[in-house]
């Protein structure tokens, strides 16, 4: 074999291996992101990564509310307000059928302890949304504006917690107060409008 056959037969050597290097390698990359790049278990959701806070019930809840998504009835006096949201698991995923039960204070502060006004509980539909019909709570001594809720999805725990609205000069001042629970609001025509998504600590059952 002459020398200048030997210096074709490397140069064309040299050229396969040019050409066939970066297939290699990319063929390692996604080999390694295989074995890597395996799918994780889905955090938590919401902010944080944390579920929905629980708090006190305090001292008016009465158990066996009306069936209602509006609790505007007659003359309640005070603005109304709209609340929505989504009830999710602690993987992100809607859940349907979930008993919201909610109560609170009238515009004036007082809550209803011989009846039913400003009660009612409501099941999330099958794309794990609820919708309550109200007016604006009245304040307190000692407390900020709130509505109570209590939240469970089927065969699970209950969650009984609260929901505060933004810029309350009275939350700086209530020791139940916690940023993780506010309310978005906003002015909505002559009401209000307001959202909250719960996070429960459960999984939703694969669908």
């Amino acid at each position: 074999m002459t020398a200048e056959h030997e210096r074709s037969r490397t140069r064309r050597e040299f050229l396969a291996l040019s050409v066939a290097a970066p297939a290699l390698a990319i063929g390692t990359v996604r080999a390694l992101g295989a074995q890597t790049l395996r799918p994780t278990p889905t955090p938590a959701c919401g902010d944080g990564g944390h579920a929905t806070p629980p708090q006190t019930e305090g001292p008016y809840f009465k158990p066996r509310s009306p069936a209602r998504v509006s609790l505007v009835e007659g003359d309640v006096p005070g603005a109304r307000i709209v609340v929505e949201g989504t009830v999710l698991g602690a993987d992100c995923r809607p859940i349907p059928r979930v008993l919201l039960d909610f109560w609170q204070a009238d515009a004036g502060g007082r809550y209803d302890n011989a009846g039913f006004r400003l009660r009612g509980h409501q099941f999330t539909d099958e794309a794990g949304r609820y919708r309550l019909e109200t007016v604006v709570p009245g304040v307190y001594p000692g407390r900020t504006r709130h509505f109570h809720v209590k939240v469970q999805a089927p065969h699970q725990a209950v969650l009984t917690t609260q929901l505060y609205f933004p810029d309350e000069p009275g939350n700086r001042r209530d020791s139940l107060f916690t940023p993780a629970l506010l309310l978005a609001i906003r002015d909505e025509g002559a009401g209000k409008r307001g959202r909250f998504d719960f996070v429960l600590d459960v999984q939703t059952p694969a669908g």
